[in-house]
């Protein structure tokens, strides 16, 4: 009771209507049941009634977990997780990490879908279960027989497309920014180039591979670090567009032209990514999010089947930013 009486506090509204929220009833608002939801899931705050007492109408509800930058690279794949639920009769709760932990251990839903590399692979597992299935959009887990099932973008052929043709193109000396090692993405993509590169019989300099985040100021500073090591490559490939973006903005600031004095290619054609003339490729991100929910809700009503999804990004995006 003293839990729910502060979150009553913090969202004004009757320690009645916060436990209506919290045991799923249907008779309050969609604003204010996100209201409490988003307070509860902030402190920390979790009703003991087990998933399994639960009614259908309550637990119609999934969670979506995600970083909390780059909410412009979410957008779309949102709209098809969103979509997807409202045909079929769920409701969406969206959370960063900071409060992912709250609502996947409590009763607020049946499933969750994730796109979060903080979460790590033992809290999945720890709270994964037929009744609260997780489908990754991240990473696949080694061990098939959790409730997991992952649906995940095809990095490495359309990399080794976009390696291709820059070598067609000419270039010869290559570098490297990369988002966090562990992650899926960092690994095909930065796989696809150097098995590219040495089915060309050129080699892959690990000099030229700097360390990023997928985050812009990181791509800034990696690109700033090539700059001092005056030893800069002919072209620059970054694992996403936010850190490509970046380093263009720190090879201008030097008086670099790109893409006269070096070219930059980027991966995800985001907004931004067009608007600043960017070369990259084009992922499905509506169709990940929708497929995702899809096979979410299908483990939700029984389906076994958990062998990883994987969707095939579409195409390369040629733009100003290479020669």
């Amino acid at each position: 009771m003293k839990g729910m009486k502060k979150i009553a506090e913090l969202t004004g509204v009757s320690v009645s209507t916060v436990s209506n929220v919290l045991n799923g009833r249907s008779n309050v608002s969609q604003a204010t049941k996100e209201r409490v939801l988003q307070v509860a899931a902030e402190y920390g705050y979790s009703p003991r009634t087990p998933r399994s007492s639960i009614n259908e109408h309550a637990s119609k509800a999934v969670v979506f977990i995600f970083s909390d930058f780059d909410r412009e690279f979410y957008l779309k794949i949102i709209n098809g997780i969103s979509d997807y639920l409202s045909e079929n009769g769920y409701d969406l709760i969206i959370c960063t990490s900071k409060s992912s932990a709250s609502f996947m251990r409590s009763s607020f839903a049946s499933g969750a879908i994730v796109l979060d590399s903080s979460i790590t692979d033992e809290f999945v597992a720890s709270v994964a279960a037929p009744d609260f299935p997780v489908v990754l959009m991240d990473r696949i887990l080694p061990d098939s027989s959790l409730h997991t099932k992952s649906v995940v973008v095809d990095n490495y052929p359309v990399m080794c497309e976009l390696v291709q043709g820059l070598v067609d193109k000419g270039f010869k000396k290559f570098g490297f920014i990369g988002g966090l090692d562990y992650t899926l993405d960092n690994k095909e993509r930065f796989g696809a180039l150097t098995d590219t590169l040495a089915r060309n019989k050129i080699e892959f300099d690990r000099t030229h591979y700097f360390h990023g985040n997928y985050r812009e100021k990181s791509g800034y500073q990696a690109a700033k670090l090539m700059i001092l090591s005056n030893a800069l490559p002919e072209v620059v490939v970054c694992a996403n567009d936010n850190m490509a973006i970046g380093a263009i903005k720190a090879f201008e600031e030097n008086n670099l032209r790109v893409p006269e004095d070096i070219s930059v290619t980027g991966f995800d054609d985001s907004e931004a990514a067009a608007m600043a003339g960017l070369t990259t490729v084009s992922i499905p991100r509506y169709e990940s999010g929708y497929l995702a929910a899809k096979d979410l809700l299908e483990l939700i009503n029984g389906r076994k089947q958990r062998e990883p999804f994987k969707l095939s990004a579409t195409n390369i995006k040629w733009r100003k930013s290479v020669k």
